[in-house]
């Protein structure tokens, strides 16, 4: 139970840390984030709290994905609903917030008083963003045993196409819901790369199965899976029994930033639904349970900094919990109580499951 909050509140932190008061997300230089931090005294003279550290609204849709799965739902459709209900609700409170457009847009064509289709959004082509990886962590958390991987791969891809009806988009929500299983299993962090491409089949197969923009999916399906066969590759972990990642020795503020530009679609490092969860993996495989070296990598670098510090600080707490991180960071957190509440909630749902499936 303790690595589940540990998961909730650390998300938390790494987005706050990540997103600065919207300073640092909308910064493209690392180097210049690293030397600000150094301005504030470095990462152990910071206290996190609400006023000048807020959650960004990525976190928050985490949490409002939280609330749902903790419910007491008694087929998936229940949650789906449920879910479709808080997200229209969500749009309200995350005025003021700069909220991902994407977000926003799609959570327009939900419909929370349809009963049959209250979750079916239009395809979008600008659906490719990191929300909905951002927000799916806590479907892994309350599907985290590998009997429930069915369960997994279903709910991380509808509440990912909720608002990222996209491949890239909501494929994002099934790598960071897969990766915190993983984390919960304890297995390799080496291993974790490769075992999502052989769920990725998984993925397609359900997709067919709902016979939902079969033909826009085929369209764009390949570009997710052909940029995490790169970086694979480009680490050596692509094949069975490579579970040491390949690092250059020159990995600064400037070398990180260029890398992850490379793995970007669009120059900006974090932005879509495959480089969020992948520079938070890549993040979490040099750092190990290191967190000042965490956050070095993946919340004080040029790009969307608040989505992968708040995967990368999530799946670390699930691992490692919070033995490693200074008080400061989490003590005075924003909603800490609530992230610590929704942590135990959603371990005792895994627990104690009650959901019927379909």
């Amino acid at each position: 139970m303790d690595k589940f909050k540990a998961g909730m509140v650390l998300g938390g932190a790494g987005d706050a840390l990540g997103f600065r008061k919207g300073q640092w997300e909308s910064c493209p230089s690392g180097r210049k984030i690293q030397e600000e931090l150094v301005s504030l005294g470095g990462l152990g003279a910071l206290k996190l709290d609400p006023d000048n550290w807020p959650l960004s609204d990525a976190m928050l849709m985490h949490m409002t994905t939280a609330e749902a799965l903790i419910t007491d739902y008694w087929c998936l459709d229940d949650l789906y609903r449920e879910l479709v209900r808080l997200y229209v609700e969500a749009t309200v409170s995350l005025q003021g917030k700069n909220p991902d457009p994407a977000t926003v847009e799609a959570c327009i064509h939900l419909k929370p008083d349809n009963f049959l289709l209250a979750w079916h959004t239009p395809f979008n082509e600008k659906g490719s963003g990191f929300g909905g990886a951002a927000k799916a962590m806590c479907v892994g958390m309350r599907y985290w045993q590998p009997e429930r991987l069915d369960s997994l791969v279903e709910v991380s891809i509808e509440i990912g196409r909720m608002t990222h009806n996209h491949p890239t988009g909501f494929l994002g929500s099934l790598t960071t819901a897969l990766f915190a299983s993983y984390a919960i299993q304890g297995k390799p962090l080496g291993t974790w790369g490769r075992e999502l491409m052989k769920v990725i089949p998984r993925a397609e197969e359900y997709c067919r199965k709902t016979i939902r923009h079969m033909a826009e999916y085929q369209e764009n399906w390949f570009y997710f899976e052909a940029k995490w066969q790169f970086y694979l590759e480009e680490r050596e972990l692509e094949k069975e029994g490579q579970n040491k990642p390949l690092f250059d020795n020159r990995y600064d503020a400037e070398e990180t930033d260029k890398m992850y530009k490379r793995w970007s679609s669009e120059g900006r490092a974090g932005r879509r639904g495959h480089d969020a969860p992948m520079i938070a993996y890549d993040a979490l495989l040099i750092a190990g349970n290191d967190w000042a070296e965490l956050c070095r990598r993946a919340m004080f670098h040029g790009g969307e900094s608040e989505a992968t510090g708040l995967i990368a600080g999530c799946l670390y707490g699930l691992m490692y919990g919070l033995s490693k991180v200074p008080s400061t960071l989490y003590q005075d957190l924003d909603k800490r109580q609530r992230l610590e509440e929704l942590g135990e909630a959603l371990y005792k749902a895994a627990s104690e499951e009650k959901c019927i499936d379909k």
